[in-house]
């Protein structure tokens, strides 16, 4: 109320130095004709009265018109700026402003529109890439596959695994930056979505011969399976890359799922950024081969999915990250 006063009487400080100068013109013209004090202080307050009356009626319609332009500036970019939505305007000068502002919004319509239409392009065509990469990846595995046991069959091998794995974190990353959303929620066994992850990877287990501590949670979980199970696909990626030697764990505590390894650890200046998108750590940079993705998807992900990550680490000893679903119950029918 008074912050709107006061914006008021500064709108109008013209208007009202200039009633203020016809009144001292006004009582000194009466004065030089030596008419009665009276009479003229008489004229001076009802001049006063007709004034303060137009300038309240002038300060409610100023409060009207500022809440109603606040009102949809809060909502202007859900349902854009109409300009017969405005108030109407009082002078030529109003006009030209709101004028110029349905310029605005339209340019920046049409902005949007092409920005918009240039990012789904982009996807669509990414999209396209991934699947029909996925054809030369197949045939030459087919091709490996018939080649004889060796030890560079294995490091080609390897190596081509990792190139799916990128490929689908393209094609998740793609997903998920989707306006629709192909998740469906039902109750799912957690031990045979951890089974499925671990089957993905034996190979890598093997080769890099590090044991796995897979301790059965008997836990059932209302999620997305394909979702999870990506989820947890990249956290034993992570947990292998950077586990040389020893064991990586898997196991139920404190109401959540936590995969445990050996590794090189992260650094504690590392630990607040790592779900960041493209940050890649010390370890990353040393490594060359990290993309700073994989955790930022696999925390985007599980917050669509109602799940907590969270991440402890000794450099040098190894690194614990843990998930944790949501503690209220989803019902179906």
């Amino acid at each position: 109320m008074w912050n709107d006063l006061k914006q008021y009487i500064r709108k109008q400080r013209y208007t009202l130095t200039a009633i203020v100068i016809s009144f001292v013109v006004f009582y000194v013209v009466l004065f030089l004709y030596q008419t009665p004090t009276e009479a003229a202080l008489y004229g001076i307050v009802l001049v006063s009265v007709v004034e303060g009356l137009f300038l309240s009626h002038g300060f409610g319609k100023f409060r009207r018109k500022k809440d109603l332009v606040g009102e949809l500036a809060v909502h202007v970019e859900e349902t854009g700026l109409e300009l017969c939505n405005l108030p109407e305007p009082e002078d030529a000068l109003e006009e030209s402003y709101q004028q110029l502002a349905g310029e605005l919004t339209n340019t920046m319509a049409r902005e949007k529109s092409r920005t918009d239409k240039e990012k789904q392009d982009m996807v669509e065509y990414y999209t396209l890439w991934a699947h029909q990469i996925k054809t030369p990846i197949a045939a030459m595995s087919l091709l490996l596959w018939q080649q004889e046991d060796s030890e560079e069959k294995g490091e080609l091998t390897m190596e081509l695994f990792q190139i799916e794995q990128y490929v689908e974190m393209v094609l998740q990353y793609l997903r998920l930056g989707s306006e629709s959303s192909d998740m469906v929620f039902r109750e799912y066994d957690l031990d045979e979505c951890i089974r499925q992850a671990v089957r993905k990877y034996a190979k890598s287990f093997i080769r890099k011969k590090i044991s796995l501590n897979f301790k059965e949670t008997g836990q059932k979980v209302i999620t997305d399976e394909k979702w999870l199970v990506f989820v947890l696909e990249q956290l034993l990626s992570n947990a292998l890359k950077y586990t040389k030697t020893g064991t990586i764990g898997i196991c139920w505590e404190n109401n959540g799922l936590c995969i445990e390894d050996t590794g090189i650890g992260i650094s504690p200046e590392d630990l607040p950024r790592i779900f960041e998108k493209g940050y890649t750590g010390y370890n990353g940079r040393k490594d060359k081969k990290s993309t700073g993705i994989g955790l930022y998807l696999c925390r985007q992900i599980l917050s669509r999915l109602s799940w907590e990550i969270s991440v402890t680490s000794v450099l040098g000893k190894g690194t614990q990250v843990c998930l944790r679903p949501a503690q209220e119950k989803l019902e179906f029918d």
